[in-house]
């Protein structure tokens, strides 16, 4: 008897998941054939985007480990073991990650790991990518997804599993969104972002310490940095539209003069930094912050959603890449239990990855807060130090909800309800806790932490 013929999925969108779902399911034995609006950045060295660097975690290294690409990966990054808080004055302080010495979060090239997943796509006989091909529609009966090319050609794509990783905007979840039942919303911040850089220095060397987050939170606005392989770092604004400390209060029609001054006002310590300031503020774009949420995440046992498609998440976490690489995984591995059998696997899917999804959006926006606000506040140093005493002193235990997130595996709606619990810990005040540990012993913090 010969073997069935292998599967056939269809994947919308070239772009990060896109890339490493098609290198999984090749591996798998499937035909994957991948369809890209945009034109293929093999051949013009980089791919477009929000931003030019990201930040991987230990979720999306997991996922590329799962596709043996992890290693090549991760010989380009630039690990961050904190973040270096930049006060008005130009006071540095640091604050680890974890008590960890070895972890970090690495800065990675967006457009480089993009060209590495479709690089390593194409290389495989079974994966075909397709660039310069527009979704114009979706038939739900039959799953078949209709494409048109830069020629105004119409290009009918059949297959058995048809997957939308087109991203927040997705034009198969606009196809799902008219169907009933189907929960969809999207919610903007009142914050936009626009990016700035710190070139390398003369000698070709980093300007700032390479190995941390960089952050000049002013309540309410603030400026991130994160370092790139070429000895830059990337300088990220996040305001208001409005107010004081706002691109409304600042536009790009600002005299020289004006945008100088506010920046040395604000971040004097970077503006020494960055001589294109004035022209990457007036020229690069200032763009929004949405959290889009959608349920369910399938339709039928044809077509699924993952990543931006299925969740788009503000930046704050650093999680948006690694929760969809953490899809992907997910995805592949139900794939592997249960057969290759879409209508057993997509309602698993939904079902395990849609309250993940929920919690790690929340904990985003969330971690906003606390990066603009609350970093610099000796209450807030305190309590992340007394973390730091009780995970060394509970170690699998207490975990702080930084490791949860960024440093393990553990579903982000279960890591979420555990930091829930360890803060009924904390809740009877920081200095009593303390104290309950040394004095009480192991025993008796655990059953605090019940």
């Amino acid at each position: 008897m010969s073997d069935p013929s292998p599967r056939t999925a269809i994947i919308a969108g070239a772009g990060l998941a896109g890339s490493l779902l098609a290198v999984l399911l090749g591996r798998r034995g499937w035909t994957v054939h991948v369809h890209e609006r945009r034109s293929d950045p093999r051949a013009r060295g980089f791919i477009g985007g929000r931003s030019i660097n990201l930040a991987l975690s230990t979720r999306g290294i997991t996922a590329l480990e799962r596709a043996g690409l992890a290693g090549d990966v991760l010989s380009e990054v630039i690990p961050m073991r904190g973040r270096m808080m930049h006060d008005r004055a130009g006071e540095l302080t640091f604050q680890p990650y974890s008590r960890g010495a070895k972890r970090a979060i690495n800065s990675v090239s967006r457009s480089g790991l993009n060209l590495l997943l479709l690089r390593a796509a194409g290389e495989m006989p079974n994966v075909h990518l397709h660039f310069d091909h527009r979704l114009e529609d979706v038939d739900l009966d039959s799953g078949d997804a209709i494409f048109v090319t830069a020629d105004g050609e119409h290009v009918t794509a059949r297959s058995d599993l048809l997957i939308g990783a087109d991203g927040a905007f997705s034009a198969v979840r606009a196809k799902l969104q008219r169907t009933p039942g189907f929960d969809y919303s999207q919610s903007y911040l009142t914050h936009g972002y626009k990016e700035l850089t710190i070139p390398p220095a003369e000698d070709g060397s980093f300007r700032l310490d390479e190995h941390a987050l960089h952050i000049w939170p002013r309540g309410g606005s603030m400026m991130i940095a994160l370092p790139n392989p070429d000895k830059s770092f990337t300088c990220t604004l996040f305001w208001p539209t409005e107010g004081d400390h706002s691109f409304g209060a600042l536009p790009e029609t600002s005299s020289d003069a004006d945008i100088e001054a506010f920046f040395r006002r604000e971040y004097g310590d970077a503006v020494p930094l960055m001589p294109t300031l004035l022209e990457d503020y007036r020229t690069n774009p200032t763009s929004t912050l949405v959290t889009i949420r959608c349920a369910p995440w399938h339709w039928s046992d044809r077509i699924v959603l993952l990543g931006d498609a299925a969740h788009a998440i503000v930046p704050f976490y650093g999680q948006g890449m690694n929760a969809a690489f953490e899809d992907v995984r997910v995805l592949d591995e139900l794939l592997e239990q249960h057969g290759d059998d879409p209508a057993v696997v997509l309602p698993r899917f939904t079902e395990r990855r849609k309250p993940a999804g929920d919690a790690i959006a929340d904990l985003a926006l969330d971690n906003f807060i606390e990066m603009r606000d609350r970093v610099a506040s000796p209450l807030f140093l305190a309590r992340k130090k007394l973390e730091k005493v009780l995970s060394g002193l509970l170690p699998g235990t207490f975990v702080p909800l930084y490791d949860l997130v960024s440093f393990s595996n553990v579903p982000y709606h279960e890591a979420r309800k555990k930091a829930r619990r360890q803060d009924r810990l904390l809740a009877g005040g920081a200095i009593a806790a303390a104290v309950l540990l040394v004095v009480g012993g192991v025993a008796a913090a655990v059953a605090l932490a019940g």
